[in-house]
This record gives C-alpha cells, structure tokens and sequence, in this order.
C-alpha cells in the first residue's frame, strides 16, 4: 500500500493535537533541570556546582529512567486496548503499572543507596564527588512518585488526556524554581524581632527542589486520572474491586515486564552513553565537565520535543493497530500514524540544528558569565547541532515500533550504534587524537546518526510488511 499525501494530511491533525500539549510538557520537565543548572551556575564557584550537579543527574537518569522504561510497555498496551474499545482491560493494565512502579522504585532505592560509595572510587575530583554523592541521595526521594508520574501520564496520554500532563509540567517548575531559590542560596528574614534563616545548601538543595517537584507531579496526574475517570465514567474503580478475581495478576505483570523490558534497555543504553561520556569528560576537569553541562542541557531540551512527538506517534500508531482489530481502520492508517511523527519530528530538529549553529556562544552565555565554561561550550553546541536531525529521526522511529509492540528492534539498534560504534570511536577521537571533550561528542554524533538509519530502515521495512497483510492484521508490526 502506497502512502500518499492525504494520508499525511488526515494524520497530522490528531497527531499534532495530542503532541502539542506532550510537548509543552515536556519542555516544562527538561526546563527543571535547566532552571538548576543557571541558578548554580551564578553561584561563586560556578563551574564546581554545575559539574557535580552534572555528574548526580546524569548516574541519576540513567539508572532511573532506563528502570522506569520498562513502563512504557504501557504505551503499547493502553493505546491498543483502547483502539479497540477495551476500556476495562486498559484500565487494568493502569492498575499493573502502578504496582509495576512501586516494585521498581523498591529497586532503585536500595540501588541508590550503595551508589554513593562507588562514586567514591572514581578518578574524579574530589571536590566535585564531595557534592554530587549528597546531591544523587536528594534526588533519590523523588524515586517513587518519578515513578507512578510516568504510569499516571502513560494512561492520560493514551486517551489523549495530553492538556492535564502539560499543566503539571509547567506549574512543577514554579513549584521547583521557588524551591531552588530558597534552598540553593540561602535567605534571612527579619519577622517580629526574630531572625528566620534559611542556610545555602547549593547542589544539595537543588536536588531536594527536585524531588519537590516531582511528589506535586505525582499528586497532579493522580488528581487529573481521578477527574477525567469521573467524566467520561472510565469505571476505574470497579477495576479496583472486582467480583471474582484478584485484581493484580501475574501474567499481567510479566507481559507488561516483558515488552517493557527492552523499552526501559533501549533508554538506557542511550542515557547510559550519555552517563559514561560525563564521566569520562569528569577526567580532564571542571571546566570540560561544566561546558559539557551546558551542550547537553541544549541538546536534552530540543531533543525533548521529538521525545513528547515519539510519545503521540506510539499512540497514535498503537490506536491504528487496535482499529484494525476491529475492521474500522487500515494498514495505511497505520503507516501514515508512524511516517508523520517521523517526519514532524525530524523537521523540528532541522531547525533547532540552524538555532545552535547560529548563536551558541549567547546560548552558553544565558548559563554563566564564566567566560572559560562558555568557551569550553560552544565547541560541543556546535557538534550537537550537527546530530540533531538524526536524533529527531531516531527517538520517533521508535516511537513509531513501540506503537506496533516492537520494542526489542530499538533496543538492540542503540546498542549496537551506541556502545559498538559510537563510544568507541569517541573515546578514540577523545583521549587518542587528544580532542578531549569534544571527541567524545564526536562520538555520539556518530552514534546517533547510525542509529536514525537504522531504525529508519526498520521501520520502512515493517510498513512494507503490513502493506501486504490483511487490513485487519497487525502480526507482521510485533
């Protein structure tokens, strides 16, 4: 089946309209981490507080959003019950990922909790290990609600609920910018003749504000589930309390384990670059590590518009795919769902590739006015702009497979580019060629554009593999 332009047309609509609310939600996320890194990047020893602020988020996100990924076999499942008006069984694949969610938490609490030590062995400034270890203990309170945030936003999502997770999003950031004010710098107050004060804790406190936010987070989207399951009668409750069985069961769990499994492997592989790139930047001082800080904070928040748009797409795709089930959809629906979230998302990132080429050293500069930070940044800005469109590529591509129940493509994909081809060559070009930092982004340059490719061409493949099929069959995608 031959995709044409009309198909595109039908499908930009609905998917633009359930990403743009994703979007905004996601830039609100990303710009937590954002508003972090200025604040500390304003304090006296800036290139010390951003490059161990650097060096917790980054083991930080790693560990728990690679976990946490096994919850977005929720996409696959939540969407393609719904496809086929199966509200019920949706409703109880919601009730398995909250139990999912706490059962992970359990996990990377306990493996947060011997993190630190390990930290110590590394061959990192002591100064900057002497903040990151407390600062990754902060962030680690806010484990559990991260957690069922991302279960609570996969359900509101897949009925295209999208305005509830934008709002909590944008309103988290008042929540974590008061927080960050309060608690990075320290104030005094003069009330009634006694003196209130509130010390400077520095990376400390911004990791606390974080975990601030992400508890209100939480307590939103629960809020938001409960209003929408009133509204449109959603019968959340007699999921809750049903007549025979019990309501958790465990080959529920192990389905949602097994298609998450790779999901949550894939993030990780990605993050887990990222991760052992800012270690290994960590190597040759403060200032590599906070000039990395700052590219990587720019790269993460064009990336997180393509990311909220691989959202929509495994939505929308997954949506097509339950449709089918029923006859009331084709396998072009299908293809275009996929097609138009690849290409929105990869146009964006041509022109967020223009923005860094164009002004990086006045985006460095919105940071810190530490010239040597921003002379360290303009380097690795200039290199992410030339990966942004293969990211763009990428991370809808699999948004795309994940739709379809294929997560274990991607996975392997970014494994093989990543750790295989990329990280390799970059630590070649980083410590070999004596291009420092800069090599290592090389590297992940290399990597990401590999990786665009490949999931480009599996994805191609698997519509080519649906064409043939029969409109209601939707085997040849898993």
């Amino acid at each position: 089946m031959r995709l044409t332009l009309h198909d595109i047309r039908a499908e930009l609509p609905p998917l633009v309209h359930l990403a743009i609310p994703l979007i905004a939600g996601e830039l609100g996320w990303v710009a937590m981490s954002l508003v972090d890194t200025i604040m500390l990047g304003h304090l006296p020893n800036s290139a010390l507080a951003m490059s161990a602020a650097a060096l917790a988020q980054v083991i930080f996100n790693t560990l728990c959003f690679g976990v946490g990924g096994i919850l977005l076999g929720l996409d696959t499942l939540i969407s393609q019950a719904l496809g086929a008006k199966q509200q019920h069984e949706a409703n109880r694949w919601l009730l398995h990922g909250l139990v999912m969610a706490v059962a992970l938490s359990v996990l990377l609490i306990v493996v947060f909790g011997v993190t630190p030590a390990l930290l110590l062995h590394l061959p990192v400034d002591r100064a900057i290990l002497a903040q990151a270890v407390p600062a990754m203990q902060g962030l680690n309170y806010g484990t559990l609600p991260l957690l069922l945030y991302f279960t609570l936003r996969r359900y509101l999502q897949a009925h295209h609920h999208g305005r509830p997770i934008a709002f909590a999003l944008i309103s988290a950031n008042l929540v974590n910018a008061a927080a960050d004010w309060l608690l990075i710098f320290g104030h005094q107050w003069r009330l009634a003749g006694h003196t209130l004060a509130i010390p400077a804790f520095g990376v400390t406190g911004s990791s606390w504000a974080t975990s601030f936010a992400r508890v209100y987070l939480m307590a939103v989207l629960l809020f938001a589930v409960y209003l929408a399951d009133r509204r449109h009668h959603y019968g959340l409750s007699l999921t809750l309390r049903p007549k025979s069985s019990s309501p958790v069961e465990f080959q529920h769990l192990r389905r949602l384990f097994l298609l998450g499994a790779p999901a949550g492997a894939s993030i990780f592989v990605e993050i887990a670059i990222f991760a052992l790139v800012t270690t290994l930047i960590a190597t040759f001082g403060r200032l590599s590590l906070a000039g990395h800080e700052v590219a990587l904070q720019c790269a993460s928040t064009t990336f997180m518009v393509p990311f909220a748009i691989s959202a929509a797409t495994s939505v929308r795709v997954g949506h097509a795919i339950g449709r089918t089930r029923i006859g009331t959809a084709t396998s072009g629906n299908v293809i275009a769902a996929g097609w138009s979230g690849i290409g929105t998302g990869a146009a964006f990132m041509l022109c967020a590739s223009v923005l860094l080429l164009s002004i990086p050293a006045h985006i460095a500069r919105l940071f810190t006015p530490d010239p040597g930070v921003i002379a360290a940044a303009v380097p690795l800005l200039l290199i992410a702009a030339g990966f942004q469109f293969f990211d763009g590529v990428q991370i809808t591509a699999t948004g795309a497979l994940r739709g379809a129940g294929n997560t274990h493509t991607p996975f392997l994909t970014q494994l093989i580019c990543y750790w295989v081809i990329g990280m390799p060559l970059g630590i070649l070009l980083g410590f070999h060629e004596k291009l420092g930092a800069a090599g290592l982004w090389w590297g992940l340059l290399i990597a990401l554009t590999c990786g665009a490719i490949a999931l480009c061409s599996f994805w191609l493949r698997a519509t080519r593999a649906l064409a043939l099929a029969t409109p209601q069959s939707a085997s040849p995608m898993g």
